[in-house]
């Protein structure tokens, strides 16, 4: 099979990378290297520095030919961040998705399957939370997510691309940020403390998430990629991708250990937990992480 990966320079992206190609796929990595790291990149892929939004030619879409799935991670990830920038962020995750999806009609791509997030769903009315549950994204990151969601469905629609969006409950594992804008929560504490920090957290830390490791995401994109493929049974559907339990922030500051602050809260959902089921009873997708058994490991490999 021959495949793209947009942002496969980053964390979840070179994860994928590194399975497709052990499976011995053809990969080729599309990343401008904004958030990624090109030594994360698998030496056996082809790898394309380029940025999505600066599309526009014939010659630019001709990556896509002859490439029977993508994989479209390449995003700017941050809530907070997309709330300070939202036309950067706009930009970045909704004309660099359309780029791909023009890509993939212009050249026939088999399947896309989209990243997208739990953040849509915003403080779930429903937890544990199903794909059926009505969605209330509270920042422009989350509401850009929604808008590919449908971007992609659309393009089913009105092209026959067969697209599938999977939504992400807070992934970690290896290759996790700990230093930039785009760490998440256990890298941000992690990164803290490697710098003899006090780990910052947010509001009361009770605020609880679903924490899903990165090789699960991976086995997700495997899974939604060969499904039925290449008929269209589960075109312009989403799952979601969680682990089915969650932790507070307080938990996982316990489990670092060391010296903590609290700090002003921000907007953000009090609590995220997901309903698999669907990806279960479709995929055939199980989570098999364990937090508890993963970040002595971690902490250990980081040197904390």
């Amino acid at each position: 099979m021959r495949t793209i990966v947009t942002g496969g320079a980053g964390f979840i992206g070179s994860n994928l990378v590194d399975r497709l190609i052990d499976d011995g796929h053809e990969v080729i990595v599309i990343d401008n290297l904004s958030t990624g790291k090109k030594e994360n990149i698998n030496q056996l892929a082809k790898f394309y520095r380029k940025d999505l939004t600066e599309m526009r030619r014939e010659t630019d879409f001709s990556v896509f030919e002859g490439v029977d799935v993508v994989f479209h991670l390449a995003c700017l990830a941050r809530v907070q961040l997309s709330i300070e920038d939202p036309h950067l962020y706009h930009d970045k995750n909704v004309n660099g998705l359309v780029n791909v999806l023009e890509g993939c009609r212009k050249h026939g791509v088999g399947r896309l399957v989209f990243s997208s997030s739990s953040s849509v769903y915003g403080d779930a009315e429903e937890v544990p939370t199903s794909e059926s549950c009505k969605l209330n994204p509270m920042s422009p990151y989350a509401l850009h997510k929604l808008v590919g969601e449908q971007y992609c469905k659309l393009y089913s629609e009105l092209y026959g691309i067969d697209t599938v969006s999977l939504r992400y409950f807070n992934v970690y594992g290896d290759r996790q940020p700990t230093e930039g804008a785009y760490c998440l929560v256990m890298g941000i504490f992690a990164g803290q403390r490697l710098n003899n920090q006090p780990m910052t957290i947010r509001g009361d830390g009770e605020q609880r998430r679903d924490f899903t490791h990165v090789d699960d995401v991976v086995e997700a994109n495997i899974k939604a990629a060969k499904y039925g493929y290449p008929y269209l049974e589960v075109s312009g559907e989403t799952f979601n991708i969680g682990n089915g339990d969650n932790r507070s922030v307080n938990q996982i500051a316990d489990m670092i250990g060391g010296d903590r602050i609290n700090v002003d809260p921000v907007i953000e959902p009090r609590e995220t937990l997901a309903n698999y089921d669907k990806a279960k009873k479709v995929l055939g997708w199980l989570p098999k992480g364990n937090l508890e058994k993963w970040i002595p490991t971690w902490k250990e490999e980081i040197g904390l």
